[in-house]
């Protein structure tokens, strides 16, 4: 048995400000991805995922009995697909801010919940809206709290525009320049990040007033201006912006950058080479990097493996 595939996805921008209702764009990364699988003989991997799957299904038993009118799953059929050594194959790094726990969410809607929302039918902001909620209340599992957004981005691949927490839609991307020097590009930090810590230190953050004040009045200011510089395709004011994210994140969000890109983080900002931003909530995992020259960056950063996810 092999179902269908589920993608990895990027949140180019917003992460933590769709928390505080900021604009966010995700788009999915068709390089990693996952899929449910039974196979004769499991290696230790497939062991694994195959006894947290357990632990899921018992969640999602849980959260039927609850949210009955949210969503209700084929329970019998995904507890005997999980007796029969069912595990998620993926090739999806985890803690690393591209969606891996997204992407089995995805999977488990996909094959095994009743009258879905599918792609083919018109996509309402309602629908977007109802799917994020379902994904949300699933993905907490992994998380402690989701914005639903992995999973959807994961289930529909295709980018989604944030406008507010309540207000989603699709969207399309400007296509990109095969030619271009520009790029947007992941940084591999080496390390595994969490999610769960690093989301309840801003969490504890957003007590603070001059915090929430600095979040409205500059992150969520030039997260907004670089999504829509972004989708305009207005490349110079993009980065003109993201040099600005770039340094309130290095000022404000220092416990989610691992100590030793503090000074690689600073050097992008002084050189113009590049811009480093969060991927995903931050703590280890990639790094998302913006440059008007990549050939520059590659030089200036020789020391990472980069992965261009997008060219300008």
């Amino acid at each position: 048995m092999k179902g269908p595939l589920f993608y990895s996805k990027i949140l180019l921008f917003g992460e933590y400000g769709i928390i505080k209702d900021s604009k966010g764009l995700s788009i999915p990364y068709n390089f990693y991805n996952g899929a449910l699988k039974v196979i004769e003989n499991p290696t230790t991997e497939a062991i694994e995922s195959n006894t947290k799957l357990k632990k899921y299904v018992a969640y999602l038993a849980n959260l039927q009995e609850a949210q009955s009118e949210l969503v209700t799953f084929n329970l019998e059929m995904l507890q005997t697909d999980v007796e029969r050594g069912m595990y998620f194959d993926s090739s999806i790094p985890q803690g690393y801010g591209v969606g891996s726990s997204g992407a089995l969410v995805a999977a488990i809607y996909d094959k095994y919940a009743y009258n879905k929302i599918t792609v083919l039918e018109n996509l309402t902001r309602d629908k977007l809206l109802q799917l994020k909620n379902i994904f949300a209340v699933m993905e907490s599992f992994f998380h402690g709290k989701s914005s639903g957004l992995d999973p959807l981005n994961s289930y529909l691949s295709i980018p989604i525009l944030i406008n507010s927490k309540d207000n989603i839609e699709a969207t399309g991307i400007p296509s990109q320049s095969t030619t271009g020097k520009g790029a947007v590009f992941l940084l591999d930090s080496g390390i595994v990040g969490e999610t769960a810590p690093m989301v309840s230190i801003f969490m504890e953050n957003l007590k603070d007033q001059g915090f929430r004040k600095m979040l409205k009045t500059q992150f969520v200011k030039h997260t907004d201006a670089c999504v829509e510089n972004f989708l305009g395709g207005d490349i110079k004011a993009l980065f003109s912006n993201t040099k600005k994210l770039s340094k309130v994140v290095l000022s404000n969000f220092k416990p989610m950058i691992p100590e030793q890109f503090h000074s690689i983080w600073q050097k992008g900002i002084d050189t113009n080479d590049y811009y480093l931003k969060l991927c995903g909530s931050g703590g280890g995992g990639y790094i998302l990097g913006f440059t008007e020259n990549f050939e520059k960056a590659q030089d200036s950063l020789k020391e990472f493996k980069l992965e261009v996810v997008y060219q300008f």
